[in-house]
């Protein structure tokens, strides 16, 4: 599973025009004036604080509402770049922070995020108890 990386993020927001949010998982980085009319024409923006355009916000004011947007969206969140390409729409996406990413690398061993194999602590002590049991 990828790890969030925000650097990428904020380099799109150098270049952007518009921010957007769906309110629940679908957040968008517009890139050009062509993306902020259409996203418009899909109803985007429609609610409170889910659209804004370069001219209201900084990249940096841009980057602080995107992580607020993150953190409240729902477990299929994910931020994506979009460029309008006349010839192939779907190639002018591009996936900033994929749906599933977690902040952490997930443990090899147990699955948890950020347990960065702590737990194999609690395995080997598993496994010295199943060979004390063994020897009694």
């Amino acid at each position: 599973m990828a790890v969030i990386d925000w650097d990428e993020v904020e380099y799109a927001l150098d270049d952007a025009k518009a921010i957007t949010w769906d309110t629940c998982h679908k957040i968008y980085v517009l890139m050009d004036d062509e993306q902020v009319a259409e996203v418009r024409g899909y109803g985007y923006g429609e609610e409170p604080d889910s659209f804004f355009t370069c001219e209201e916000q900084t990249p940096s004011q841009m980057l602080a509402t995107l992580k607020e947007w993150f953190e409240k969206s729902c477990s299929l969140k994910f931020i994506q770049a979009v460029e309008t390409n006349h010839e192939d729409p779907n190639a002018g996406y591009t996936s900033l922070i994929e749906q599933g990413a977690t902040e952490y690398e997930l443990c090899y061993i147990c699955g948890a995020e950020g347990c960065e194999g702590e737990c194999e602590d609690d395995y080997e002590d598993e496994d010295e108890d199943e060979d004390e049991d063994e020897e009694d």
